[in-house]
């Protein structure tokens, strides 16, 4: 991307969130246009007296330039909204990141990735518990999040690797850093055999204010996640609650009423998370047998006319879905429809803005 370096450095700017750089692409167009531009036109697109203010101080002291060589100095890799590998889990949560920033690699897999969170201090019943369901769902092909943390989130990494899948950890500071720093080891053999990802600029520490941001984005790239042990205020709950937010499911392993460390998993179940007490029933709670069947799924030939008709209209190049209606001739309705269940089955993508092309 020839603009890149305005997305790093829009990244930067204190006030400038998902909604404001939105209403900015809206009214500029692009971001070199919008970061170029005078007070003036910034107001016009609807940003505040003080989100000028900071916006004029960064773009005094960035260079767009400088933000996409440092990148490129450091290894890692950046992802926009505008980027067709951006994660296609993750672009249907409410306010996706503008800026994904990668260590190591995704692959299409990452779609089937589950979640799994918990305690810090965890008993030895959830740490047992941890490596079961990590081992067993890396095993049938399935990617683990979490949040590389002490506790159940570091076990779940482990035990993913250990068993031969793929892993990738949400961080709360830049991927050129590691938090906790006694997991850097593991942090470099996440890498290897999936990611270390987050939406903070290079070089961001980790404050307390980015850890709930941080959950939010572990239960966005999963299709669910699994609370394997947690306190009554866990920070696990809070990414329980934002995959409840996201439409994922919320999955909880029982314990002991008489341990601490299960009041906030039996919480859970209690206010509707499904209990699972073994990797294969969760496995049969999200209809999956083994990921590699769901892989085999994307192989098969349209399901009805309306995809096979819609095969032929798409391309390599993208195309609003109006346009995709009227080439087809079939409804909106009928076409948004059957282009859900296409990029669950790897035959389409959505690229945002409601374009798609063949994937």
């Amino acid at each position: 991307m020839d603009d890149l370096g305005y997305w790093l450095a829009f990244n930067r700017v204190m006030g400038i969130g998902p909604a404001r750089l939105r209403a900015l692409l809206q009214y500029f167009g692009n971001l070199r246009a919008a970061w170029e531009a005078d007070e003036g036109a910034w107001r016009a697109a609807g940003l505040d007296q003080r989100t000028i203010r900071n916006l004029a101080e960064a773009r005094r002291r960035l260079h767009p330039d400088r933000e996409r060589e440092q990148l490129e100095r450091s290894g890692a890799k950046a992802l926009t909204w505008e980027d067709p590998a951006y994660p296609l889990l993750l672009r249907r949560i409410p306010d996706p990141p503008p800026v994904l920033f990668i260590r190591g690699h995704l692959t299409e897999a990452d779609r089937w990735a589950l979640a799994i969170v918990g305690t810090r201090r965890p008993t030895a019943y959830g740490r047992q518990a941890a490596e079961w369901f990590a081992g067993e769902l890396a095993r049938s092909g399935i990617p683990i999040v979490s949040g590389l943390a002490r506790g159940i989130d570091a076990i779940a990494h482990e035990a993913a690797l250990k068993a031969g899948g793929r892993t990738l950890a949400v961080l709360p500071c830049g991927v050129d850093r590691v938090y906790p720093l006694e997991h850097a080891h593991l942090a470099a053999r996440i890498m290897e055999r999936g990611a270390l990802i987050s939406e903070l600029p290079l070089g961001a520490p980790a404050e307390p204010g980015n850890f709930p941001a941080r959950n939010r984005l572990i239960s966005g790239l999963a299709v669910g996640v699994l609370v394997v042990e947690a306190g009554a205020t866990s920070g696990a709950l809070i990414t329980a609650s934002h995959a409840a937010d996201q439409g994922r499911e919320v999955f909880a392993v029982p314990g002991s009423i008489f341990s601490p460390a299960s009041q906030g998993t039996n919480r859970l179940i209690r206010d509707g998370a499904t209990p699972v007490t073994s990797p294969n029933e969760l496995l049969e709670a999200l209809n999956w047998s083994t990921a590699a069947q769901q892989v085999e799924a994307q192989l098969q030939l349209p399901a009805d006319p309306t995809e096979a008709r819609l095969l032929e209209v798409l391309s390599r190049e993208p195309q609003h879905i109006d346009d995709i209606a009227r080439a087809a001739g079939l409804s909106v309705a009928q076409v948004s429809s059957a282009l859900t269940m296409m990029e669950l089955k790897g035959m389409a993508r959505h690229l945002g803005a409601m374009h798609y092309v063949r994937a």
